[in-house]
């Protein structure tokens, strides 16, 4: 049977249709989002890129199929699949890389190279999300956001690295040290196997020193100082991945000996460059106490110069001098000068030549001298004041009489006597007779321990009795016992003041009690009471007392010890110095100021030629400790300061050595100044570095060259003496202005053996007093020629100047009565010698007088040698006058060498004279006349007369004067008299 077919009409089927499908979409519509895990951890290595995440990166969409079975086929809808992961954050250097869509499978791996020393852990946040559209397309599920937790592992890729470039240790010797000094490394890696530091290790082999893993290195045995005082290591370090240090350290120990409380850091030896100002003594010292805490400390730093001079470095100009620098007036009487020709009494005295032109007279106990007769008055006049230098030592128990003014006969009264007896200073003073014969004070006594410490001291006395004050390196002192006796009985006797000793007319006297007695005792006489020991600077002021500020002036030192504190050093210190200047005391409360203060002393010497040699430097401590039981003590510190030799003064004297000059002019009022034109100059000579540019080269090279440089400084005496015969006293002097030379503070002595003049000043007053000096000779008939010499000193003749030697002619006329007319022929005298004309620019010889010979021959020569001088006399007075005349017109000219009056001079040559000598004589007065100007006619001057200030020029004087010297010296062995 068929079956029967319905017919469904249209609108149902389409109707059904679309249900059909919209119950398809319906199925596949995105209903889930994706799920992962909360929170994932992961590790990487710094040098790679995947991460091993815990646990896997697997994300789940609930829309894919259910897998039943293998039997059943599945298809996997788009819905259902993982499109991929999102991840979350700033700066995050990873990505997460989705492996499988079906599975969700993922991965994350860093997009560029990690460093686990920048960053070790890194956190983010990531998500996945499906790839379902849904019915419009834009149905995406995102899953939760997840927390990723990544840490970076570390790579042992660095190596240790010490901290220091090198270490240094302080170990004493004899001990044994856990930690004599600690290494330490370290290591830029980021994990702490890497970054840690597991091991050292001393890579030196053979050093009794051990490491532990710490750094600390110690000693393996006990060390000695004067075996090994320093030990030199190299030390290298290890990681705990056992990489070893880049590079090795040095690590230095050093050995001290065994602590010994001492001052430290300063040197043996100093040096001290004459000029240079100050000179910092202690720039590094300090105290060590090992450790002991002090709560007081004094230092006394002690300059010591015995050997310089009287005890430290003063200028050695004479005591005199320096009474007069110091401001002492006039009446001031030394009476141990520098032996010369006006004060010869101490000229057979023994001196100490050590002492570097200081005049230091030595006496032996056997020595004594006698001052010499109106050196000192008889009867001083009170007040007045004696001052002296004196070095002495301990001796014998005898009086030793340093000064004596007693009885120089028949008596033995000592009327004031300065003594040493027992380390006693004592002082006797017998007054003169007066009216009322009652005691007065006659002795003063002073026990002093510088009387025989057998340094040098200065001592002055000023007595007004009765009054006696003495003062010892500026410090005054009392006396101890003053004893009274009555005055002196009236007597005529004359006195005798002596130095060393005294005179006395009683051989057998006790001379313990000779002082206060007046017995008349016969005897022989003799001196007595001889001193043993130094004296200098023994000096007498009559009418006056020495001034304090004289006496500092006196005493006080050219060099010394300075200090000049820090003002936060200076509140906690308390320094003090002695007068001189040569002992500094500082007092401290700890080490640290005290170590300030020694920092900053320094040695300062004014003069400006110091003495040179050596002074000893002496530091000496005491130390108290807050612990009495327990304190240190603190060994003298001893050096020395060499100062070194100043650049010495060259003192040049120059001007005209020869000249000649009438016998009117010699017998004048004003006589004859020996030296118009001295010129004193000083000069040192210095060692200075020059650039010197090679040829053919662009650098220049350093070389050593000497430098003369003019400097000024003052001279204390110059001495003219007379060549050959002395003075005769009856018919010729040498006088000076005096008034100039007191303007100046200058003292004058003369004698037949010259003048003196002593005094500091300044070398231009020098010049200007011997400029003045006049050879005076009222008795000329029987005299040619004088010769005189000329030697200045500076510093006690420390240094000394060139011999300046003037000779001076007398040119003598024929006949005086015939002066007035030159015209006329003159009574000549045979033989005679050769004279040159009084021309600028020349100097005339002297022509000698000798007796008539009675011969034809004579009368011949004097025929020709008249005919001869008249053409000469014409030819004189025609070039002096054109020659006066152009002087006039010239107001800087020189003058000239000679200036004497030829009005009445009638001139005697030479009748033996060559004529190309006469000829050459004529031709340089033709020169002397047609000079046109000043230049060259000084320069003319300046050759023929000699007078030169360079070395060379010097040479060539000394040549000229040879020959001036030849052309006086006449051969008379073939003249008949």
């Amino acid at each position: 049977m068929v079956p029967r077919r319905c017919k469904v009409p249209a609108f149902v089927a389409g109707l059904l249709f679309g249900l059909l499908l919209w119950a398809a979409e319906a199925a596949r519509v995105n209903k889930h989002k994706p799920w992962i895990e909360m929170t994932y951890h992961g590790i990487v290595t710094e040098n790679d890129d995947e991460v091993l995440l815990d646990p896997p990166l697997i994300a789940l969409d609930k829309d894919a199929p259910l897998q039943y079975a293998e039997s059943f086929e599945v298809t996997v809808t788009k819905e259902g699949e993982i499109c991929g992961f999102k991840i979350h954050g700033q700066d995050v250097p990873f990505e997460a890389v989705l492996l499988d869509k079906s599975t969700g499978e993922g991965v994350i791996r860093a997009k560029e190279k990690l460093d686990c020393e920048l960053q070790k852990e890194h956190t983010f946040t990531i998500q996945a999300y499906d790839c379902g559209e849904g019915p419009n397309g834009t149905n995406l599920k995102k899953s939760h956001k997840a927390t990723v937790h990544i840490q970076v592992n570390d790579v042992n890729e660095y190596s240790p690295v010490f901290k220091e470039a090198s270490y240094k240790g302080t170990v004493v010797e004899g001990k044994k040290y856990n930690n004599i000094v600690k290494v330490d490394a370290v290591d830029a890696d980021c994990s702490f196997q890497y970054s840690q530091i597991c091991s050292y290790e001393i890579v030196t082999p053979n050093v009794p020193f051990a490491i532990n893993k710490d750094g600390y290195i110690q000693n393996t045995e006990k060390l000695n100082h004067s075996k090994e005082n320093m030990y030199k290591l190299m030390v290298t370090a290890y990681d705990c991945g056992k990489k070893r240090a880049s590079e090795d350290v040095l690590v230095k120990i050093n050995v001290n000996p065994v602590c010994k409380p001492g001052w430290q850091g300063w040197s043996k030896r100093l040096e001290y460059e004459p000029g240079t100002g100050s000179l910092l003594l202690f720039p590094s010292m300090h105290l060590e106490t090992c450790g002991e805490p002090v709560s007081y400390i004094e230092a006394n730093i002690q300059l010591e110069n015995k050997n310089i001079g009287k005890g430290c470095d003063r200028d050695t100009y004479s005591e005199k001098s320096r009474h007069v620098l110091c401001g002492t007036g006039t009446g001031t009487v030394e009476l141990l000068p520098a032996p010369s020709i006006s004060a010869n009494w101490t000229l057979g005295l023994s001196t100490d030549s050590d002492h570097d032109s200081d005049q230091v007279f030595e006496f032996n106990g056997t020595q004594a001298i006698k001052i010499p007769e109106g050196v000192v008055s008889t009867s001083l006049i009170e007040p007045f004041t004696i001052s002296l230098w004196m070095r002495h030592t301990l001796g014998s128990k005898e009086k030793e009489t340093i000064l004596c003014n007693s009885d120089k006969t028949e008596m033995n009264r000592h009327h004031y006597s300065l003594y040493v007896h027992n380390c006693h200073l004592v002082f006797l003073l017998r007054q003169d007779p007066t009216e009322t014969e009652s005691p007065k004070p006659a002795e003063y006594h002073w026990k002093l321990d510088q009387v025989c410490d057998n340094e040098w001291h200065h001592y002055v006395l000023n007595i007004d009795v009765p009054s006696v004050e003495l003062y010892v390196d500026g410090v005054t002192y009392d006396p101890f016992l003053v004893t009274e006796d009555y005055p002196l009985h009236t007597s005529n006797i004359e006195t005798q003041l002596t130095v060393a000793a005294c005179w006395q007319d009683n051989s057998g006297h006790d001379t313990e009690n000779e002082t206060l007695s007046d017995n008349l005792t016969g005897g022989i006489s003799r001196m007595s009471d001889y001193f043993k020991g130094y004296l200098a600077g023994l000096m007498i002021r009559a009418g006056k007392l020495e001034e304090k500020r004289v006496i500092d002036c006196l005493y006080t030192c050219k060099e010394g010890l300075d200090l000049q504190l820090p003002k936060e050093i200076g509140r906690s210190i308390r320094a003090q110095f002695n007068p001189s200047q040569s002992s500094l005391t500082l007092k401290s409360d700890g080490t640290v100021n005290l170590n300030g203060a020694m920092q900053h002393i320094s040695y300062l010497n004014s003069r400006q030629f110091p003495t040179p040699g050596i002074r000893q430097l002496r530091i000496s401590t005491t130390v108290k400790c807050i612990s009495e039981d327990s304190c240190v003590f603190v060994p003298d510190a001893e050096m020395y300061l060499m100062v070194l030799q100043p650049e010495e003064p060259k003192i040049s004297l120059s001007g005209i050595d020869h000249f000649a000059r009438s016998a009117a002019e010699f017998e004048s009022d004003e006589g004859v100044t020996l030296f118009p034109e001295l010129r004193i100059v000083s000069t040192i000579t210095r060692e200075v570095d020059v650039e010197v540019e090679a040829e053919g080269t662009d650098d220049p090279t350093v070389q050593e060259s000497m430098l003369s440089e003019e400097i000024m400084h003052n001279l204390d005496r110059c001495e003219v003496t007379v060549i050959d015969e002395e003075l005769d006293s009856e018919h010729e002097s040498l006088e000076v202005d005096m008034g100039l030379v007191h303007q100046y503070n200058l003292q004058i002595s003369s004698s037949t053996l010259g003048m003196v003049i002593t005094g500091v000043n300044t070398m231009a007053s020098y010049e200007q007093v011997l400029h003045l000096i006049r050879y005076k000779n009222w008795h000329t008939e029987a005299l040619f020629e004088r010769k005189f010499k000329l030697v200045c000193s500076e510093l006690s003749a420390r240094y000394v100047s060139n011999h300046f030697k003037v000779e001076v002619s007398v040119i003598h006329t024929a006949n005086p009565a015939e002066h007035a007319n030159a015209m006329v022929q003159p009574q000549f005298i045979s033989p005679v010698q050769h004279a040159s004309m009084d021309l600028p620019g020349h100097n005339l010889v002297n022509a000698h007088q000798a007796s008539v010979v009675p011969s034809a021959a004579t009368i011949v020569i004097v025929v020709c040698v008249s005919f001869l001088v008249f053409m000469i006399i014409v030819g004189v007075f025609r070039i002096r006058s054109a020659h006066q005349n152009a002087m006039r017109d010239q107001e800087n000219c020189k003058e000239n060498e000679m200036d004497w009056d030829d009005s009445a001079l009638t001139i005697t040559v030479n009748p033996m004279e060559t004529y190309e000598d006469q000829h050459s004589s004529e031709e340089d007065e033709e020169q002397g006349d047609e000079a046109e100007d000043c230049e060259e006619e000084d320069e003319i001057t300046s050759v023929e007369s000699g007078s030169s200030e360079d070395e060379e020029g010097g040479e060539q004087e000394d040549q000229q004067g040879a020959n001036r010297q030849q052309q006086l010296e006449w051969d008379d062995s073939t003249l008949t008299y």
